[in-house]
């Protein structure tokens, strides 16, 4: 593409790798407003620090395995610091890159919801670049790495080994790399580090519900660069996105509402706010394969499976403090899934096939499955070694008297609010 033809895809790149870098922020309102006050700094503390980390190692390293052009990874060590990327001077290529940091950053920042409360800062950190160069980079290479005539090359690619000559699975924005991917490494580290000291026994609630509503809105809006940014263009392939992500997210809502209204009696703001979250994972990755009326079943049920998922916790006993699993995995999971249900040919035209409830039969649903299931099992192992290399090496959890007297001031030094005088 030449420089004069790529001015209009390099603004629409710089103003969705904007919002999408918003996100983060946003998450930390969204988990800090849910944890405790003794712990609200600290867990907004570690969506900045996944900032931190995985933006500087994406430019070293990340950038390059998720790109490349092999079919599992791409050369960590092909063009360290995007140095070629920046002389070549293609304005394109040189915010495409950036665009992904945004999203490898979002992404490892969600699993730290898992475990609020009780992890210790700076094994977090190593987590989060491991994590990212090990875990997250290889699986984006997997979905979204492509070759000159747009063919997908990596594992899950339509011309890689396992989809080559049949149908390819279909991730606009992140599904499975983002959404299922997070999910999985949050059940993982849960289970890793164990329950809060009462969990079960005594109630864990969000200090600060305005905080919540205000970081759930501010996601809605990064989301937007999230899905529609995706496209890669301000095209009708971004207009769709745009379109089906603000009705999946809004009958998102109305479908944890409903559950809370027919489970508790009350349908309440915590609930709306996580029926955002959860209907915009739902969509993420269909945002681009379905019609509006599609968006609307994705999001109506992703509410409600989610609403339902988040108590499963204390039925398993896995202390998934801000509901990682039951939000995003299970949205996530759901919304891949089902675009092997909905897809529509007036949607995707040349990008899939149609979907089980569109005449399209079992093709693309077994594709969406497959492609679900590897990045389940690598994200569960991949997660397991390095937590343990964490725990058993500097230790991953803080000790009991600091998880009890608060995170925030023994690893921190500060606290959240000045006690009333």
């Amino acid at each position: 593409m030449a420089y004069a033809d790529s001015v209009g895809a390099t603004a629409w790149l710089l103003v969705s790798a904007s919002l999408v870098l918003l996100m983060t922020p946003a998450l930390a309102f969204f988990y800090g407003g849910m944890s405790r006050a003794k712990s609200v700094l600290n867990m907004m503390m570690m969506s900045f620090g996944a900032m931190a980390v995985v933006g500087v190692l994406w430019i070293l390293f990340g950038a390059n395995i998720a790109g490349g052009s092999g079919a599992y990874f791409g050369d960590p060590f092909s063009d360290v610091g995007l140095q070629d990327v920046v002389a070549a001077g293609d304005p394109v290529a040189i915010i495409s890159a950036g665009f992904g940091a945004t999203f490898a950053i979002i992404t490892v920042a969600l699993i730290s919801g898992s475990i609020a409360d009780r992890a210790k800062f700076s094994a977090w950190l190593i987590f989060a670049g491991l994590w990212a160069l090990l875990v997250y980079s290889p699986v984006a290479h997997w979905v979204w790495a492509l070759d000159g005539d747009g063919n997908g090359i990596g594992l899950l690619g339509g011309a890689g080994p396992i989809f080559e000559g049949g149908t390819a699975p279909i991730d606009l924005a992140g599904g499975t790399v983002v959404h299922i991917n997070a999910g999985v490494a949050g059940l993982i580290l849960a289970l890793l580090l164990g329950v809060r000291k009462g969990f079960g026994k005594e109630p864990f609630k969000p200090h600060n519900l305005p905080f919540v509503m205000l970081g759930a809105a501010l996601l809605w809006f990064g989301w937007f660069g999230f899905n529609a940014g995706s496209a890669f263009a301000a095209n009708g392939l971004a207009s769709t996105a745009w379109l089906n992500t603000t009705a999946a997210t809004a009958t998102a809502i109305l479908g944890w509402l409903l559950v809370e209204r027919i489970r508790d009696g009350k349908a309440t703001s915590l609930g709306a706010a996580s029926g955002i979250v959860a209907g915009l994972v739902a969509i993420t990755p269909a945002c681009g394969a379905v019609d509006p009326i599609g968006a609307i079943i994705i999001g109506l049920f992703a509410g409600i499976f989610s609403a339902l998922a988040v108590g499963l916790k204390y039925k398993f006993g896995y202390d998934d403090s801000l509901d990682v699993v039951g939000v995003h995995l299970v949205s996530g999971l759901w919304g891949t899934l089902a675009i092997g249900l909905l897809a529509t040919e007036s949607a995707i035209g040349a990008f899939g096939a149609n979907g089980l409830f569109y005449g399209g039969g079992l093709d693309q649903l077994v594709s969406q499955a497959i492609a679900a299931g590897v990045v389940i099992v690598y994200s569960a192992v991949a997660t397991l070694v390095i937590g343990l290399l964490i725990k058993y090496t500097i230790g991953f959890r803080v000790s009991e008297e600091i998880e009890l007297s608060g995170i925030d001031l023994a690893l921190h030094g500060e606290t959240a609010y000045e006690e009333a005088k």
